[in-house]
């Protein structure tokens, strides 16, 4: 994963913007997503991640920032043709699978809305076999091109989103909580048709969930927001096994563990941003602890997080 695909720098958006109760939802994040990879972005509600998926592909405008899309600025403007190319490349799979499908459409326009709209089937019978092809690839069957989304339970119906996201052939999709209104049974299911499909086609997903065990199941690297920023980012396997952010040691704490002995007897850890008690001069920005794995944090915890690793590894 060496090629950059997607470049957030300092991106920021904010609601009320010159007034005295400006909410910052995207607060000057940076990061970057790499060709082929799921970057999962987790947090409790309200922190601002599914805002930033949003924001990234333009469905928010940015109040400052860049969005980089092979080195490209898609907050920038841009001809008819140019935003067709980006909208066709980027798509997004919708948390609520029950209102982001239009109710009164048949499946098949449903999921050919962006067939139509980029023009990709040259005739009424080449977009049908597109269709039947798309939710035979999610697993379903060409029957229910001709029914209407209430007949669908609400595994089936993200199932759908994931054949409309898929129809324009993109290259990067944002997951935006896909399977919270999901049945756990059926979560597993949904996350592993992802794997599948970014196996067999090279996508690039951006996963935003707030349940800690999925996203460290599906995800390469993982970044932890908390009020608009982003306090932690680094490899899925590196977070559970080395936080360093005290509000990362909180997240991973509540997580359950299926032993009730276990869950009576085991300490949580209570996370108060007022611990950190920053100074107007402490310098608080991400900083690279060790090797990939950065922590928003003042020059003084940087030096006690880089000792807490030496003393990990040795």
């Amino acid at each position: 994963m060496t090629e950059k695909l997607l470049e957030i720098k300092n991106l920021k958006l904010y609601f009320n913007k010159n007034k005295s109760n400006e909410v910052r939802a995207v607060d000057d994040i940076t990061f970057d997503i790499f060709k082929g990879e799921t970057l999962g972005l987790v947090g409790e509600s309200g922190c601002g991640k599914s805002t930033t998926g949003r924001t990234i592909i333009r469905l928010y405008n940015a109040t400052g920032g860049e969005v980089l899309y092979k080195g490209e600025n898609v907050h920038e403007a841009k001809s008819k043709a140019k935003t067709l190319e980006f909208n066709r490349t980027m798509q997004m799979i919708f948390q609520d699978p029950y209102a982001s499908l239009n109710p009164r459409m048949k499946v098949i326009d449903i999921i050919a809305e962006g067939i139509d709209l980029h023009g990709l089937a040259k005739s009424k019978e080449e977009r049908s076999k597109m269709v039947y092809d798309l939710l035979q690839t999610v697993g379903l069957n060409r029957d229910h091109a001709s029914r209407y989304p209430h007949e669908f339970s609400g595994g089936q119906r993200q199932r759908i989103g994931i054949a409309r996201a898929l129809a324009v052939d993109p290259e990067f999709i944002i997951a935006d909580e896909p399977i919270s209104a999901l049945d756990v049974s059926i979560q597993a299911q949904v996350v592993n048709l992802l794997k599948k499909l970014q196996r067999e086609k090279g996508l690039t997903f951006l996963f935003i969930a707030h349940d800690l065990s999925m996203v460290k199941y599906i995800s390469d690297r993982i970044g932890v927001m908390y009020f608009g920023r982003i306090v932690e980012l680094t490899t899925s396997e590196e977070l559970y096994k080395n936080p360093l952010h005290p509000y990362t040691k909180s997240l991973l704490s509540s997580i359950p563990f299926p032993d009730p002995d276990y869950e009576r007897n085991r300490t949580r850890v209570a996370y108060d941003p007022a611990d950190h008690d920053y100074n107007e001069g402490d310098n608080v920005k991400m900083r690279e602890v060790t090797p990939g794995h950065f922590v928003l944090c003042s020059e003084k915890e940087f030096n006690e997080m880089k000792a807490q690793s030496l003393n990990t590894t040795v």
